[in-house]
Formats: C-alpha cells, structure tokens, sequence
C-alpha cells in the first residue's frame, strides 16, 4: 500500500513541476543551471531519481522512506502553490 501512496505522489509531483517549469515563473532564472539544462529536463531526471530510490526503499520494507516522501510532497506542493498563485 505504501508503494501505491509514493507512486501516486510521484505523479503528482511530476504534474506540478512540470506546471511550474511552463510558468516561465522568473525566480526559474534565479536559481540557476539546473532549471536551464535541456529545458529544465535535467530536473525533471533528478524528480525521477528521487522517486526512483524513494519507491526501490519501499518495497525492500523502509516505511520511514514513504513518510518523508510524504513530506516532500507537502513542501513541494506548497513551493508550486506560491509560485503558481504569483505570491511569490
């Protein structure tokens, strides 16, 4: 069950960084190479990564890996949040 919930939440983080990489958001520029290389394709690759490791933890029986993807989640959600709302 745990594996579904990260799984589901990885697509869902998928979902808002892409929305925020075609915001054209200026604070993009700001933070540098990592948002700039292939388009923004290399962070996409480091959300894989993430997501990747997050979900092999999982399944071999680390339930501690799920709650802080959870968390993750929170605070990614909320950083795409103000960045998509424009209050930031």
């Amino acid at each position: 069950m745990a594996l579904l919930i990260v799984f589901f939440l990885g697509i869902a983080n998928f979902a808002l960084h892409r929305a925020v990489l075609e915001s054209g958001h200026p604070i993009l520029v700001q933070i540098g190479w990592l948002f700039r290389s292939l388009g923004g394709r290399l962070s996409l690759i480091a959300e894989f990564a993430l997501l990747l490791g997050t979900m092999l933890q999982v399944a071999n029986g680390a339930i501690g890996w799920a709650f802080a993807y959870i968390g993750y989640t929170a605070l990614s959600a909320l950083s795409g949040w103000l960045i998509l709302s424009g209050r930031v």
